[in-house]
Parts: C-alpha cells; sequence; structure tokens
C-alpha cells in the first residue's frame, strides 16, 4: 500500500505522481470511481441505526409498537425497493440516480427531524405521513446503491463477488460511521439526543453523493484494455491483489470502529482525535488506488517503447522497405465475399421466439423473463424468508433491548455492533464466495446462501430465549453477520443467473424480497404479538401504561421467524440442485473471450504510429 523506491528514483516518482496529467487519469479511472461508490456508500446505510432513533419516534409522537414497526416498514421498503432507481438508471448516466437519491433523503429525513423538533406536538404528522418521511428518506441508500453497485460490477465484471462484498461492507459499516462522526460533531452517544443523529443523517449522506456526483462512471472496456496496456486483468487484479489490499484497509476501518465503541463509553477520547482517525481510514484506499494507477501508467509507457522500437526505422535496407510495400498492397486487396447465411425467412416468428423463450442461464434475460424465471422466483422467497427475518430482529433491536432491561446507551451499542458484523458479513461473504466459486471445487453462491439462512435460525432462537442477560450481545452479532452476508451472495448470483445487461433493474426486483418479508414478519407478525403482551401487561398493572417487559414480548414471533428461515434455507436448495450444471462450468469464460474478440476486432496501428 506504500511506494518502494528503488536506486534512488523517489524524486523522480512524486514529479510523475504530481503531473496533471497523471492526476487526470487517476480521477478518470474506474479505481477512482470505486473509492467513490465506497465513500458514497460508507454514508448511505443510515437506515440501519432505526433502532437508536426508534424510541424517541414512539416517545415523542405517542406511536404504539405496530405503528413503530410500520415505519420500519417504509423504510425498508424505501431502501430496497430500487425499482425506480433501476429503470431510471437504465435511461440516465450514474450522477442523475445519485442526485435523486440525495434530493428524497435531504427532504424526508429534514421533516422528520422538524416533526421530533417540535414544540407540543404542532408538527406532529400521523403514521402514514411519517412513513412517507422516513420511506423518502431511505431512498437514498436505494439510488445510491443501485448507480454504485451497477457501476463497479460493470467495471469489474470478473471480480464482482469481491468488488460487491467490498461496497456492501462499506453500507454494513455505515451506521456506525455516522455514530462515531455523530459523537465527534454533536458530543453525544446514539441514544443521547437522537433528534441531532436524525439531523445528521439528513444532510450528511446526501452531501457525500453531490461532491461525488460526476465521478460515478462505467468505464468502456476498450478504454479499460488500452489504460492497462492491453490487458483486461491489469496486472492480475482477477487474482485479488488490489481488492485483498482493500480489504485490509476496510478491516482495519472495522476494527477501529469496534474498538471505539467499546471502549469510548468508559474511557474518555478527544472527539476530534477520534474523527481524525475514522477520516484517515476512511480516505486509506485512495493510495491503493493511486499505486496501480501508476503501475498501469508504468506498463502502458513501456508498451508503447516496445511499439516504437519495433516499427520500421526510416533509413531502413531496400529489402526491409520493399516487404513492407508487399504487406501494404495484400492488406489493401478488398476481401473475398462470403455467402450470408439466413437463419430464418421469417423474422417475426424469430422476435416472437426470442421473447417468449428464455436464453440459456448466465445469458442476459430481459426484464419480463426474468421475472418469470422459476430461478428469480425461487430466490424471492428465499430472501423474503432470510433477510425479512435479519431486518426484523435489525429494527426491533431497540424495544427488544428494552423490554430485556437493557439501558439505552446499550442498545446503541447493540445497533452499532450490529453494522460492524454486517460489514463482517458481506465482506466475508463476497470475497469467500469468489474464492470458493473459481475454485476446483467451484461451491456456487446459492449454496453459501443456504448456509446463511440457517446460521440466521440460531441468531433468531438466542432472542426468543432473552437469557441468560448476555444473549443479546451473542444474538446482534449473528444476526448482524447473516444479514450481511445475504446482500453480496444474492446480487452476484442475480448478475451470473441473468446477466448484467438488465441488471440496474433485475437486482431492485430481487432486494425488494426483503421488504416483503419485513412486512410480513415485523408488521403483521412482531408488531401484533409485542402489543397483545403489552395490553396483557398494561391490564395486569391495572390500565397503567406501561412498556412491554420480558421475554414473552418477542418469544413467539421470533420463534416463528426462525421457522420461516428454515423454510428459506429449504427454497435456496432447490435453486443450488437447479444450477448445478451452471456452476460446474467457467461462468467467467464469456467476459474474457469477448475481450480476446474485442482486442482482435481493433484497429492495428500502421507501423511509426501510436
Amino acid at each position: 500500500m506504500v511506494f518502494a523506491f528503488k536506486n534512488g528514483h523517489g524524486s523522480g516518482v512524486c514529479s510523475e505522481l504530481l503531473t496533471a496529467r497523471f492526476a487526470r487519469q487517476v480521477l478518470s479511472g474506474r479505481w477512482f470511481t470505486l473509492f467513490a461508490c465506497l465513500l458514497i456508500l460508507s454514508a448511505s446505510g443510515a437506515t440501519y441505526a432505526f433502532g437508536v432513533y426508534s424510541p424517541a419516534l414512539k416517545s415523542a409522537l405517542g406511536y404504539d409498537q405496530r405503528a413503530i414497526a410500520t415505519l420500519a416498514f417504509a423504510k425498508d421498503l424505501g431502501s430496497n425497493v430500487g425499482l425506480p432507481a433501476g429503470l431510471l438508471l437504465e435511461a440516465a448516466p450514474p450522477w442523475v440516480v445519485l442526485a435523486a437519491g440525495a434530493a428524497m433523503n435531504l427532504a424526508g429525513y429534514l421533516m422528520l427531524y422538524l416533526s421530533l423538533s417540535s414544540s407540543r406536538g404542532r408538527l406532529r404528522p400521523p403514521v402514514w405521513l411519517a412513513c412517507v418521511y422516513v420511506g423518502s428518506g431511505a431512498h437514498l441508500q436505494a439510488y445510491s446503491g443501485t448507480a454504485a453497485l451497477v457501476t463497479v460490477v460493470r467495471n469489474f465484471p470478473e471480480a464482482r463477488g469481491a468488488v460487491l462484498g467490498l461496497v456492501k461492507g462499506y453500507v454494513g459499516l455505515s451506521s456506525a460511521i455516522l455514530a462515531q462522526i455523530y459523537l465527534a460533531l454533536y458530543g453525544g452517544g446514539g441514544g443521547g439526543d437522537p433528534k441531532s443523529l436524525v439531523l445528521l443523517i439528513a444532510w450528511l449522506p446526501a452531501a457525500v453523493s453531490v461532491v461525488f456526483l460526476r465521478t460515478v462512471r462505467v468505464v468502456p472496456p476498450d478504454q479499460r484494455r488500452r489504460r492497462s496496456g492491453g490487458d483486461d486483468d491489469e496486472d492480475g487484479d482477477r487474482d485479488g491483489g488490489v481488492f485483498f489490499c482493500l480489504l485490509y484497509v476496510s478491516v482495519l476501518l472495522a476494527t477501529y470502529i469496534l474498538v471505539m465503541i467499546l471502549v469510548q463509553r468508559r474511557v474518555a477520547f478527544s472527539r476530534a482525535a477520534s474523527a481524525a482517525g475514522l477520516l484517515l481510514l476512511l480516505f486509506l484506499p485512495i493510495l491503493v488506488l493511486v499505486k496501480q494507477e501508476y503501475k498501469m501508467k508504468k506498463k502502458q509507457d513501456l508498451d508503447l517503447h516496445d511499439e516504437d522500437e519495433e516499427s520500421v526505422p526510416r533509413d531502413a535496407g531496400p529489402a526491409i522497405q520493399e516487404t513492407v510495400v508487399d504487406v501494404q498492397e495484400k492488406e489493401n486487396k478488398p476481401p473475398a465475399a462470403t455467402p450470408v447465411t439466413t437463419t430464418s425467412s421469417n423474422p417475426t416468428t424469430t422476435t416472437i421466439n426470442n421473447d417468449t423463450s428464455p436464453p440459456a442461464t448466465g445469458e442476459d434475460y430481459s426484464i419480463s423473463q426474468a421475472v418469470f424465471s422459476p430461478d428469480m422466483l425461487l430466490l424471492f422467497i428465499a430472501i423474503t424468508c432470510g433477510a425479512g427475518g435479519t431486518l426484523t430482529a435489525i429494527d426491533s433491536m431497540g424495544q427488544i433491548g428494552e423490554s430485556l432491561g437493557y439501558p439505552p446507551n446499550t442498545v446503541a451499542t447493540f445497533v452499532s455492533l450490529i453494522s460492524v458484523w454486517n460489514y463482517a458479513g458481506r465482506v466475508a461473504a463476497g470475497y469467500a464466495s469468489e474464492s470458493l466459486l473459481t475454485s476446483r471445487r467451484r461451491v456456487p453462491r446459492p449454496l453459501m446462501l443456504t448456509l446463511v439462512l440457517l446460521l440466521s435460525c440460531s441468531g433468531h432462537l438466542l432472542i426468543a430465549l432473552g437469557a441468560p442477560r448476555g444473549t443479546l450481545y451473542l444474538a446482534s452479532v449473528l444476526i448482524g453477520l447473516c444479514f450481511g452476508a445475504q446482500w453480496p451472495l444474492l446480487y452476484a448470483t442475480v448478475s451470473e443467473l441473468f446477466g448484467l445487461k438488465r441488471y440496474p433493474t433485475l437486482y431492485n426486483l430481487a432486494a425488494m424480497a426483503s421488504s416483503v418479508g419485513a412486512y410480513l414478519l415485523n408488521v403483521r407478525v412482531t408488531g401484533r404479538v409485542y402489543d397483545a403482551e403489552a395490553a396483557r401487561q398494561k391490564h395486569r398493572h391495572g390500565g397503567t401504561e406501561v412498556p412491554c417487559v420480558g421475554a414473552e414480548c418477542f418469544r413467539r414471533s421470533f420463534l416463528v421467524v426462525a421457522g420461516v428461515a428454515v423454510a428459506g434455507a429449504v427454497v435456496s436448495l432447490a435453486i443450488v440442485w437447479r444450477t448445478r450444471e451452471f456452476y460446474r462450468g467457467d461462468i467467467y469464460a464469456r467476459f474474457r473471450t469477448t475481450a480476446v474478440d474485442d482486442d482482435d476486432e481493433s484497429p492495428q496501428p500502421a507501423a511509426g504510429e501510436r
């Protein structure tokens, strides 16, 4: 991650790095686009902090648990229903999608902040209007995620598992990052002043998206090969060298946040020092990417130098010049006519067949073909069961901790811990699935999704048991890991089974499953069971309004959630069976073939030309 200077050439390297030409190369390259996407997504996951300020919504606005569950569903709906963002990206560049998401984030969370800050409830919104505020603010995650994820997958098609795990890992860390920035700016914990936290997540994510509006773009394949000296792999990126360096940086960031979460509530820290350390680790990836761009620059300069030496000099002998003339005359001859083979005399029939019959697995599906595909239906059901259950646990963490007697600052710690383990699950699933998929065993991603869903059942059962007191810590770890691991597996599987042509819309279509699951399990099951138990406790206390206390508040609902997760694992196994032949082959072969074909078809420069 640092530049090593040999033979005392450090001053020469520094002078090359400081040139305007190299700066333009860095800023226009796909590596800087990746860096911009990491920063955008590191501020876009404020939806995972809902458990911190949801108790304030409940008390300040006079809502019951079912209303809070409905708000959580609206939040999940806004963050996961990205079909409008996907369709917009089909017709507009990524910066338009980013700008739309930033505007909705600012408007939604700002109105929610004003509602919390109004005295005597003058701006207290009804539940449906509060849902509009929360859903609009959460749309930033769908819009920024669509622009960033689709861009990096198209820029790095042969490392999609690693790059998806990396960028989704930063999304998982985002709520903990926002909590640390909130502590530095406002000097209070997540449970101290929730209104200020809502204000922060109103303006900061929107500001980061606006700063990098024109940076996020898809670099065409021919430009990537030209910049890397004709090698689309760019010095072995398929082996994960640069991505593993970025992984190490993200692990340092996650470790720093974890240490700060566990220590800063017991030891007094300088807010400026803690914020400086966080920002340093957030911007550290730029050194890795600048080094990669410098290697590409040196390789390109070397290739151009070799082409100059291989070109024919002007003072070449007569024999060599005559040979060159003969070759040029042969190349200038018109090619022989080749017969054109017609596959069908009825173009209308061909079009109809192409529209109605789905292509082979791994080829580019249309939206309608993917919607009616059994594989998409099975994926949707599996994520409804899996992500819906883990989202229910995350959104209810504030009320779960309250019912089990944990203080508010400890509940905020749970939410931050979920964010860190959410990151760990995303990164581990992305990198591990890519490594296992490209190994000799070729382990399919749907099989790893099955294992993740089974592991999440243990977290749900720990919440249902509610004892002993430290159980919730372990449950938060398992829930965060499993929730995070599902996303890179889902997004990579969609890209592999249905192609990249309609990927912006198709991956958002699959992500909608988590919102469906959250509504069914959080609103229809968990919220109703909690309110029923709270009503029974209120009756026992003579009609006095008290919060629901005890493991019974969530026991029955999370037993249901655990059973649903098992059903999702069974459905995921069905996907493994259906796609077993596809994953036995080399699923990235066609990208390498396309790169070779494009190079063969590109015009060759004449002698002496660059």
